[in-house]
C-alpha cells in the first residue's frame, strides 16, 4: 500500500492505543517499562500493543531525527513540484524517485496548484542548484518548480528529539 492509496482507512485506536501514541511522540526512546507505567498496563501487555500499532502501520517507525547541519548539509530547502498534466499517471513513481535521492529528507504528496513539495538539504546554494537542475529541471515529468529556502526550524510540541 503506498501513501498515493485511496483505499487505506485508519485504524481503530482506543484510550490506551492513544496513550502509548503521545508518549511515543514525545519519547521515542522512552522504556517499555516507563510506556507500560504511564498507560496504566502491564509491561507484557505494553509490548503486545506497540508491536500491534507498528504492524497495523499506526507506528511508522523509530528513528534518530539527525540535523542535517551535522552531516554537512547546511542549507534546506523546500521545493514545490508541479508535474506536466499528460504525467499525472506516474505521480507516485516520481514520488519514490525522488525518496531515493540522497539530498532528499522528505518527499509529500499535495493537493493545490502544485504536486509534490520536496524537502531537501544540500551543502550549499550551488549543490541545491546542481540538484534542482539534475534532478527536477531535467526530469521529464516535471513543468515547473519553485524553491523556497527554510531558515529556521521550530519543532512542534511533543515532538521533541531525545
Amino acid at each position: 500500500m503506498t501513501a498515493l492509496d485511496p483505499s487505506r482507512t485508519a485504524p481503530a485506536l482506543d484510550a490506551v492505543d492513544l496513550v502509548l501514541l503521545d508518549e511515543l511522540a514525545r519519547d521515542g526512546r522512552m522504556t517499555n517499562s516507563a510506556l507500560a507505567a504511564a498507560a496504566g498496563i502491564a509491561p507484557s501487555t505494553c509490548l503486545g500493543r506497540v508491536r500491534s500499532l507498528v504492524e497495523r502501520g499506526v507506528i511508522r517507525g523509530f528513528h534518530a531525527d539527525i540535523d542535517p547541519a551535522a552531516l554537512g548539509r547546511d542549507l534546506q530547502a523546500m521545493i514545490a513540484v508541479r508535474v506536466h498534466s499528460d504525467a499525472r499517471g506516474q505521480l507516485a513513481a516520481f514520488g519514490e524517485q525522488m525518496a531515493a535521492v540522497p539530498e532528499v529528507e522528505n518527499v509529500y504528496f499535495i493537493a493545490g496548484a502544485d504536486d509534490y513539495l520536496i524537502h531537501v538539504a544540500t551543502a550549499n546554494s550551488d549543490a541545491l542548484r546542481r540538484f534542482v537542475l539534475d534532478n527536477l529541471s531535467a526530469h521529464p515529468a516535471v513543468a515547473s518548480t519553485e524553491t523556497i529556502l527554510i531558515f529556521e526550524h521550530i519543532q512542534t510540541a511533543g515532538r521533541e528529539s531525545s
